[in-house]
C-alpha cells in the first residue's frame, strides 16, 4: 500500500504572527497553541527554523543514502534520492546507519523539526494515507490538553481523526474514511510484507544503537518517542495499533541492548576501582578513586531501565492480550528475548507469569512464541534456579501442550521438555510414548528424549566398561522400553523415531547381529524384538522414513542424503549377506519370517554379490528354513524374497533363479508322487492316510504361496481363438449373473452382483495392459439393459433404510448390514471409475450424497474425484444431471398435489447438495471450464424451451436458478461477466418485471454473479429502484455478509 504524508503542508509552519493561525489551520499546516502569550516568542523561534531544519534533514538524508549506497553497491546505486525517512528503509542497513547519523546531527541542531520527521515516519509505516498536523502544549497534566485527545469519525467531511499527545506535541492525524484499513505494510502478503517487517525492525534497532551515546539521554527524544508509540498502540485502528506495538517492543529490545552495554561498563569500572583500592598508599590517587567512583554512580542504566519500565507498562500490559493475534505474538516473542538477554531485570515471577498465562491462548502462533521463549530460558543452566516457581506452577500445562492440536507447538514443547531436568519418572513415562506418534517430527523429538535418557550412564543399571558394552546396555534398555510399552506391532515406528538421534547405533549391523549370535541366554521374546529392530533398521536404511500412517517425513532426498542411503545399503548388504545364513540356522520359527525379509533390501550392485559361494549358502539356508518352518508367514516372506532376488537387474539373478526353480521342482515332484500313490490305492477315487494327506496339503500350500507371489505378474499371451472364446465365456457369465439378480434368495442376488462387478473390473484392467502388437484385445461392452439392472440393484439394496430385524438384533447386526451395503456400492463405483459403465450411470448415486453422507459419503466423494480425473467435463455434467433430476422429481410432486413421496428430497436439501458439490471444485483455475459449463447448462435448462405466454409469465423451472447460484462463488471474475452476458442473452426476449415475486430466483442468481465481481451490493444493479452510492461509509464498518438473500437486501 502506497503511503503518503503531505510534508509540504505539514512542514510549512514558518508563521511570523498569530494572525496567520487560522489560515495555517485550514491548510493543514503545523499549528501552535496560543494559550500562553508569554511563550509566543519561543514558539516563533521554533517555527522559524523548523522548515529550514526539516529540509536540511531531507537533503542530508538523500546525500548520505546516495553516498553510502554507492559505496555498498557500486555504480548501480549512483542515483538514489531519499525524500523521507520512510524511503530510507528501502536502501538497506548500511545506508540506514548513515542517514540516521545525519538525522542525529540535524536533531542536535533543530530537534523539533527532526522529531516531526521521525513522527511522520511511524505514521507512514502504519499505512496512513492522510495529513499530520501538530501544535505545542505546555504540560501533560493540563486538563484542556487531555480533553482534546479524541479518536472519531466525521462523516460530513468524509475524514477520520486521531488526536493524541506526544509531549510536547499534540498531533492530529486525519485520513479519508474510504481508506482500506486492512492493507498496511506489515500485513501485506508476499515477500514485501516480510521484507518490510525486517527492515522496519532494523530501523528501530539502528536508531537506538546510533543514539545510545548521545541524544538518547537528553530527556526529550525518548520521552516524545515513547509517548507517540504508547498513544498510537492504544488506537482502535488496527494499522496504528499493530505497527506501533511492534515498534515499541523493538524499541524496548534495543534499550535492553543499551542496558547490557552499560552493565558491562559498570562492571569494568567496579573492577578498576577494586584494583585501585588494593594499591599501596604511594600508588593510590584519591582523585582517580573519586573519578572512578563518580563514573560508577553516574552510569545511565537506571535511566534506561526507567524507559523500559514505561514502555512495558504503557504498551505491553495493554497489548499482550490484544484481540489481534499478531500483536499478542509480538509481545510474547519479545518478552522471551528480554528475559534471556537481561535476566537480572526481567527474569522473575512478575514477568514470567505473562508467559504462563499466554500458553493458554487460543491461537497456536501465540502459544508457539511462548514455548520458543521458554526454550531459550531452560536451555541456559545458569537461569534454571530462577525458574523453580514457574516450573512448579506451569509444568502440567507445558506437559499437556505436547498434545496440542497444532503440530509445531507440540514439537517445540517436546524440545522444551528435552532440556528440562525437573521431570519425574511418571512424566517421562507419559512423554516417551510419543515415539509412537503419527507425526514424525513429534515422534523424532520424543525419540531424542528417549535416547538421551538411556544414553546417559546414570540411567543404566550397570556402568559400562567399554564402548561395546555401552551399546549392548542401550540395546537392552530399548528392548525393555519396547516390551513395557506393550505396543508389539510398532517396532518400525520406534526405530523411525530413534533414527535421527540414534542412527549410528541402529546402523551398527555387527553389534546387532553379534548380540543375536552370542546372547543365547536371552528369552525368545527379547530375541524376537531384537530381530524386529534389526529388520526395521535395515528397512529404514534402504527405503527411508516413509511409513504408512505417519506424516511429516521428508519426501524428497537431496544428493547428500541419497549418498548416505547408498552407503548404508552397501554396508548392510556386505555384512548381512555373510551373517544371515548363520542367523537363519540358529533362530526359532517365530523369528525366521522376519529374517527372511532382509534380502529384499539388499543393494543389487554389491561387490560381495559376485561371490557365488555366499549367495549359494544363503539360498541353501533359506531352503532348509522352509523345510523346517513351513508356516504361512515364513512362506509368504520367502516367496517375496525370491521374487526380489530373481529380478533382472540383480547380480545374483542366475543363482537365485536356479535355487528357486529347483526348490519348486522338488515340491512338484513330491506332490506328484503323493497324489500318484493315493490314486493307485483305489482306482475309482482318492484315498490317503492322515500323514500323507497332511503332506499333500503342506506341499500344496507351499506351491500356492510361491505361485501367488512369484508368478503374480507373469502374463501368458493367449492366441486369438482363445481370446474370442474367453469373450464368449464372459458374455455368458454376465447373462447368467443378470438372471440371478432377480433370484428369490438375497444372498444369491448379492453374490451374483459382486461376482459380476469383480469380473468386469478385472476385464477392464486387462484392456489397459494388453499388448496391441500380438492380437486384438478382449473386447466386451455391457449392454444398456445390464447397466440399468446393475443401477437398479444398487438403488434397491444400498440406498435403503436399515432393516427393522437388524435394528432389533442390535448394533452388531446393524454394522454388519452397513458393511455389506458399503461393499455393494464400492463394487458398483469401481465399474464407473474404470470405464466399464458410462459416467452418467453415477447420476443416481450422486443424488444420495447428502442423504446418506454418514454411511456412504466417503465412497461417493472418492468416486467424484476419480471420475473427474478421467473426464472432468463429463463428471461435472453428471453432477448437474443429478441436481436436475432431483429438481424435476420435486417439481412433479408439487404439481401433482399428492402426499410427499419418501424418496423425493426437499428444495432445501437439493440446494445443500449443490453447495456440497460446489465445494469439491477447490482449484478455480483447474476447474474453470467445468464451472462455466455447469452455469451454461443450468441457464439452458431453465430458458431454452420456454415460450412466454399470458398464462405462463415465468419459466416452470425458474427456481432452479437459486440452486445454480451455489456455484457462482466458484466462477472467476471474467467468467462471471461471461455467464452474466449469456444469461442476458436468454432473458432478452422475455418481458421481465423484477418487482414481481415470481422473478425472485432470477434476481438472486444475477446478484450472485455480480456481487463478487463488483465488490458491493449486487441487488442495486438489478433492482429498478437503484440506491445511490454512499461515499462516506467508514472502512471500519463491518461488510455485508455474502450469504445475504435478495429479500433481506430489499428489506434494508
Amino acid at each position: 500500500m502506497k503511503l503518503y504524508i503531505l510534508f509540504n503542508q505539514m512542514q510549512c509552519f514558518c508563521l511570523g504572527s498569530t494572525n496567520s493561525h487560522a489560515e495555517a489551520t485550514s491548510s493543514g499546516a503545523v499549528n501552535h497553541s496560543e494559550d500562553d502569550s508569554g511563550n509566543e516568542n519561543r514558539q516563533k523561534s521554533v517555527v522559524g527554523r523548523a522548515h529550514k531544519g526539516s529540509e536540511n534533514v531531507k537533503r542530508k538524508s538523500a546525500k548520505a543514502g546516495c553516498s553510502r549506497a554507492s559505496r555498498a553497491g557500486g555504480s548501480k546505486q549512483k542515483h538514489v534520492e531519499a525524500v523521507t525517512l520512510f524511503e530510507v528503509i528501502t536502501m538497506g542497513r548500511s545506508a540506514m546507519q548513515a542517514v540516521i547519523d545525519d538525522w542525529i546531527e540535524a536533531y542536535v541542531a533543530d530537534r523539533d523539526s527532526s522529531l516531526l520527521d521521525l513522527i511522520s515516519f511511524f505514521i507512514q509505516c502504519s499505512g496512513c494515507k492522510g495529513v499530520v498536523t501538530a501544535e505545542m502544549c505546555q504540560s501533560k497534566e493540563d486538563s484542556d490538553v487531555m480533553s482534546k485527545m479524541v479518536e472519531e469519525l466525521d462523516e460530513d467531511s468524509g475524514l477520520q481523526y486521531k488526536k493524541f499527545l506526544a509531549f510536547p506535541w499534540i498531533l492530529t492525524v486525519s485520513w479519508p474514511m474510504d481508506t482500506d484499513s486492512a492493507e498496511y505494510p506489515l500485513v501485506q502478503s508476499g515477500p514485501y510484507g516480510r521484507w518490510f517487517h525486517s527492515e522496519f525492525c532494523d530501523f528501530v534497532s539502528v536508531l537506538v544503537s546510533q543514539c545510545q551515546h548521545s541524544v538518547i539521554f537528553d530527556s526529550y527524544l525518548m520521552n516524545t518517542l515513547i509517548s507517540l508509540l504508547t498513544e498510537l498502540s492504544n488506537s482502535y485502528v488496527r494499522a496504528f495499533r499493530h505497527t506501533c506495538t511492534l515498534a515499541a517492543m523493538k524499541l524496548l529490545s534495543a534499550l535492553v541492548g543499551v542496558a547490557l552495554s552499560l552493565s558491562v561498563g559498570t562492571e569494568n569500572s567496579q573492577k578498576l576501582y577494586e584494583v585501585q583500592k588494593t594499591k599501596t598508599v604511594r600508588q593510590k590517587s584519591s582523585q582517580q578513586l573519586e573519578r572512578i567512583q563518580k563514573k560508577i554512580t553516574e552510569e545511565k542504566r537506571a535511566e534506561v531501565e526507567s524507559m523500559m519500565d514505561i514502555i512495558f507498562k504503557g504498551v505491553f500490559l495493554k497489548r499482550y492480550r490484544d484481540v489481534l493475534p499478531e500483536i499478542r505474538s509480538i509481545c510474547m516473542e519479545e518478552l522471551g528475548l528480554w528475559m534471556k538477554l537481561y535476566s537480572s531485570a526481567f527474569l522473575n515471577d512478575s514477568y514470567l507469569k505473562y508467559m504462563g498465562w499466554m500458553m493458554h491462548d487460543k491461537l497456536p502462533d501465540v502459544r508457539l512464541k511462548c514455548v520458543l521463549g521458554l526454550q531459550g530460558l531452560y536451555g541456559d543452566p545458569l537461569l534454571l534456579p530462577k525458574l523453580d516457581l514457574f516450573t512448579s506452577r506451569f509444568k502440567e500445562r507445558i506437559i499437556s501442550m505436547t498434545l496440542d492440536k497444532d503440530n509445531e507447538v507440540a514439537v517445540q514443547t517436546m524440545k522444551l521438555l528435552t532440556s528440562d531436568e525437573v521431570l519425574t519418572p511418571e512424566d517421562y513415562k507419559q512423554l516417551l510414548q510419543f515415539v509412537y506418534s503419527s507425526q514424525r517430527p513429534l515422534a523424532a523429538t520424543a525419540g531424542e528424549l528417549l535416547f538421551s535418557r538411556y544414553n546417559n550412564p546414570h540411567h543404566l543399571k550397570n556402568k559400562p566398561t567399554n564402548k561395546e558394552a555401552h551399546k549392548q546396555q542401550i540395546l537392552k534398555a530399548l528392548l525393555q522400553f519396547y516390551q513395557e510399552s506393550e505396543l508389539h506391532k510398532h517396532v518400525v515406528y520406534l526405530v523411525d523415531s530413534l533414527w535421527d538421534c540414534g542412527g549410528a547405533l541402529l546402523k551398527d549391523w555387527p553389534t546387532l547381529t553379534s548380540t543375536l549370535l552370542q546372547d543365547s541366554s536371552s528369552h525368545s521374546t527379547e530375541q524376537a524384538v531384537l530381530v524386529e529392530i534389526l529388520v526395521a533398521s535395515v528397512r529404514q536404511a534402504s527405503e527411508g522414513p516413509a511409513l504408512a500412517g505417519r506424516s511429516g517425513a521428508k519426501k524428497v532426498m537431496n544428493a547428500r542424503e541419497k549418498k548416505i542411503q547408498t552407503d548404508d545399503c552397501l554396508k548392510l548388504t556386505e555384512h548381512l549377506l555373510t551373517v544371515l545364513p548363520r542367523l537363519l540356522s540358529k533362530v526359532s520359527y517365530d523369528i525366521v519370517a522376519s529374517l527372511m525379509r532382509i534380502p529384499q533390501y539388499f543393494l543389487t550392485e554389491c561387490p560381495e554379490a559376485e561371490n557365488t559361494q555366499m549367495v549359494s549358502s544363503l539360498m541353501a539356508e533359506m531352503e532348509a528354513a522352509l523345510d523346517l518352518h513351513p508356516g504361512p508367514a515364513v512362506l509368504e516372506a520367502a516367496a517375496r524374497t525370491y521374487l526380489s532376488l530373481c529380478g533382472e537387474e540383480t547380480s545374483w539373478c542366475s543363482a537365485a533363479r536356479s535355487a528357486r526353480d529347483s526348490l519348486v521342482q522338488r515340491w512338484v515332484e513330491k506332490l506328484t508322487s503323493l497324489l500318484g500313490d493315493s490314486l493307485k490305492v483305489r482306482g475309482d477315487g482318492f484315498s490317503a492316510c492322515e500323514d500323507k494327506l497332511r503332506d499333500i496339503l503342506a506341499t500344496l500350500k507351499k506351491l500356492r504361496y510361491f505361485c501367488k507371489s512369484v508368478y503374480i505378474f507373469v502374463h501368458e499371451m493367449l492366441p486369438t481363438e482363445k481370446a474370442v472364446a474367453q469373450r464368449l465365456q464372459l458374455r455368458l457369465f454376465c447373462e447368467r449373473s443378470h438372471r440371478c439378480l432377480s433370484h428369490g434368495d438375497l444372498s444369491v442376488r448379492q453374490q451374483a452382483f459382486v461376482g459380476m462387478c469383480d469380473v468386469l473390473t478385472a476385464h477392464s484392467y486387462q484392456l489397459h495392459v494388453w499388448d496391441p502388437t500380438s492380437f486384438g484385445p478382449l473386447l466386451f461392452t455391457t449392454s444398456p439393459k445390464l447397466q440399468r439392472a446393475l443401477l437398479t440393484f444398487v438403488c434397491v439394496h444400498v440406498f435403503v433404510a436399515s432393516d427393522c430385524d437388524n435394528q432389533s438384533k442390535g448394533e452388531a447386526s446393524r454394522l454388519e448390514d452397513l458393511h455389506r451395503r458399503r461393499n455393494l456400492l464400492a463394487a458398483y463405483c469401481k465399474l464407473i471409475m474404470h470405464g466399464v459403465l458410462e459416467m452418467s450411470m453415477a447420476t443416481e448415486v450422486f443424488m444420495y450424497y447428502m442423504k446418506y453422507y454418514n454411511d456412504f459419503g466417503d465412497i461417493i466423494k472418492e468416486t467424484m474425484y476419480r471420475t473427474r480425473q478421467v473426464d472432468k467435463i463429463e463428471s461435472a455434467r453428471t453432477l448437474v444431471l443429478s441436481l436436475q433430476q432431483l429438481f424435476m422429481q420435486l417439481k412433479r410432486e408439487q404439481e401433482s398435489g399428492g402426499r410427499s413421496h419418501p424418496g423425493v428430497q426437499t428444495f432445501t436439501s437439493i440446494k445443500e447438495l449443490a453447495r456440497r458439490f460446489a465445494l469439491t471444485f477447490g482449484d478455480l483455475v483447474k476447474f474453470r471450464e467445468c464451472v462455466v459449463m455447469i452455469h451454461r447448462n443450468g441457464i439452458e435448462f431453465v430458458f431454452q424451451e420456454f415460450s412466454q405466454t399470458p398464462g405462463t409469465a415465468t419459466p416452470p423451472y425458474l427456481s432452479y436458478l437459486t440452486i445454480l447460484s451455489e456455484f457462482s462463488s466458484k466462477l472467476l471474475k471474467p467468467d462471471k461477466k461471461t455467464v452474466f452476458s449469456y444469461l442476458q442473452k436468454h432473458t432478452a426476449e422475455h418481458i421481465i418485471d423484477l418487482r414481481e415475486e415470481t422473478w425472485q430466483p432470477l434476481i438472486y442468481y444475477r446478484a450472485s454473479l455480480l456481487a463478487a465481481a463488483e465488490g458491493e451490493d449486487a441487488v442495486s444493479y438489478v433492482s429498478s429502484d437503484r440506491k445511490p452510492y454512499q461515499p462516506h461509509r467508514s472502512p471500519f464498518s463491518k461488510p455485508k455478509l455474502e450469504g445475504t438473500t435478495p429479500h433481506d437486501s430489499f428489506k434494508k
